[in-house]
């Protein structure tokens, strides 16, 4: 199986290691060619305005929309999540907009108030999971066809909805691969 980690702006080195830990291929993701290659698409950490602006310029923004929409697994991380989102909290960005959520960027607040904590996700398993938010959104609003397998403080930082699969924290930050392992046996073979 080979994975597409959409390698514009971002944390995508660090989602490639974890899918090779895994006996995964990971691949650079930047061109509409490329994209036809993949099982499946990461769409890393960073800036969501920066990575909007990017898929634009490098005319990749709706070929991957329509990807997504007929079925492509795809898994967004922090802004990954904020680009997947239908609606973004006063915000009119540039977006792929393909997953019925709404989400508040920066929502936790700024650089400095970055933080880790450990989260219950029963989807992955029973211990928890140790999460690294930085500058993190959090999902305000989830339509009835999304499921939401996290939350801290009350706040939704992970859900999915059939092919998409979402989170505001960085599971490739950490040596724990049972997020990426999710993304790859759940939602790209749907074991």
């Amino acid at each position: 199986m080979k994975i597409g980690v959409l390698a514009m702006q971002g944390a995508f080195r660090e989602h490639q290691h974890t899918l090779n830990k895994l006996g995964v291929e990971a691949v650079k993701l930047r061109r509409v060619e490329e994209l036809l290659e993949v099982a499946g698409v990461i769409i890393p950490g960073g800036e969501s305005t920066t990575i909007g602006k990017l898929l634009t310029d490098f005319k990749l923004m709706e070929p991957l929309r329509e990807k997504i929409l007929e079925g492509l697994p795809v898994f967004g991380t922090c802004a990954g999540m904020i680009l997947l989102a239908k609606e973004i909290e006063n915000s009119n960005q540039p977006r792929l907009g393909t997953m019925d959520i709404k989400v508040a960027r920066n929502a936790f607040g700024r650089q400095v108030d970055s933080f880790e904590a450990d989260l219950e996700i029963p989807e992955v398993g029973q211990e928890p999971v140790r999460a690294v938010f930085i500058r993190a959104p959090y999902i305000l609003e989830v339509k009835p066809n999304v499921k939401v397998l996290a939350k801290i403080d009350d706040k939704i930082v992970m859900a999915r909805q059939d092919n998409m699969l979402v989170s505001a924290f960085h599971p490739e930050l950490t040596d724990d691969l049972r997020i990426h392992r999710y993304f790859i046996e759940k939602v790209c073979k749907g074991l």
